[in-house]
């Protein structure tokens, strides 16, 4: 069994990721996943959240943090398809804590002609984001 696979993490406007590496985590519709290389063929969605990507050779992780997508998993590659993708290192942790502000007001005021899932939605991925970006913040 080969040591490495080939994984791709794509949004809608680029490529975010495209590389080898020994093991992927991320967060699967039921639950947290890992990855390894040969790991048995695999389609799920994904929740909002970091997906980790343990390079071949490298000693730290690459962090990117999707907000929901798909997975596809093949014994030699691993493909993200991601709803919106944005490297680790270029999160913003004040332009998260204002989107989880103004969803949660959105969903706190009656009078508004708001639609509550997409509300919801955006406040489940700005409480996504936040937790990614301290969580990169600990690796480091």
């Amino acid at each position: 069994m080969a040591h490495t696979m080939r994984v791709e993490v794509v949004s809608a406007e680029e490529e975010i990721f495209s590389g080898e590496a020994e093991f992927v985590a991320l967060p699967g519709e039921s639950g947290e996943l890992g990855i390894l290389p040969g790991h048995t063929p695999l389609i799920t969605r994904i929740r909002p959240g970091a997906v980790r990507i343990k390079i071949a050779g490298q000693a730290e992780d690459e962090f990117v943090f999707v907000a929901g997508g798909i997975l596809e998993v093949q014994p030699d590659g691993v493909t993200v398809l991601a709803d919106t993708a944005i490297r680790g290192g270029d999160l913003d942790e004040a332009k998260a804590a204002e989107a989880k502000r103004l969803a949660e007001e959105a969903l706190v005021n009656k009078e508004s002609k708001i639609d509550y899932a997409q509300a919801q939605a955006e406040l489940a991925s700005a409480i996504a984001q936040l937790a990614a970006i301290q969580r990169l913040r600990h690796k480091r």
